[in-house]
């Protein structure tokens, strides 16, 4: 059984007499311990195609499998538990509520999931952050920021991890650090499917997928 199953993939907008097709019958499978990397210009729908992976947005046409369970064409409280249950998501805006401590951010994930979370203190120990534990996002520094948006995807033990432009707006050596926890979790089992512009990504992934025009480039 596949972590993510992406299965001929649709989505297209209208507006008035205008259709534009945002993605055009994307296809690909994840496995088990791969950092994937989609990469491509912009306006060629990696954000589309992630929040069609996600079940943020509901795809034209195609199917999304989540660890064998269909995510694709369901009712939204189905998509949000089978989110919340099987993939973490992280993002360059930042997934943290600024309300709360980074520990409340987790313990709110975890609340989200039927499935049991894991030890909040350790996941920030590995991450290099529990001493961060009760700071609120602002004041986290953008190494900090990045590795709390980690812990929060980190919280529920999701076999999926998805990111947007993880690392767009961290320097040389915060992106290493933050790459390096993204394969250590895929070393522990997890797959890691990254959209990013970056040279670094591109380099250090196992895979690298072409997303230009809404379709996969083979």
């Amino acid at each position: 059984m596949k972590p993510l199953t992406a299965d001929r993939v649709y989505r297209f907008y209208r507006a008035g007499d205008e259709e534009t097709l945002a993605l055009q019958g994307v296809s690909f499978e994840l496995n088990p311990g791969e950092v994937v990397a989609v990469v491509g210009p912009s306006g060629s729908g990696k954000s589309t195609l992630f929040s069609c992976l996600t079940g943020l947005d509901e795809p034209s046409g195609g199917t999304v499998w989540i660890d064998g369970k269909r995510l694709t064409h369901q009712p939204e409280a189905v998509r949000a538990r089978l989110r919340a249950d099987h993939i973490g998501i992280v993002s360059q805006g930042n997934n943290l509520f600024t309300h709360l401590t980074l520990s409340a951010n987790m313990r709110l994930a975890q609340k989200l999931s039927s499935r049991p979370g894991a030890n909040i203190d350790e996941l920030l120990e590995s991450l290099g952050i529990q001493k961060r534990s009760h700071a609120y996002p602002t004041e986290l520094s953008g190494g900090e920021g990045a590795r709390a948006g980690l812990a929060v995807a980190l919280a529920n033990d999701p076999s999926v991890l998805i990111a947007d432009e993880p690392t767009g707006e961290l320097d040389e050596a915060t992106e290493s650090r933050i790459l390096e926890l993204f394969h250590e979790r895929a070393e522990q089992g997890k797959a890691v499917l990254i959209a990013s512009h970056s040279a670094a990504v591109r380099r250090t992934a196992d895979r690298v997928l072409t997303l230009e025009d809404g379709m996969l480039q083979l």
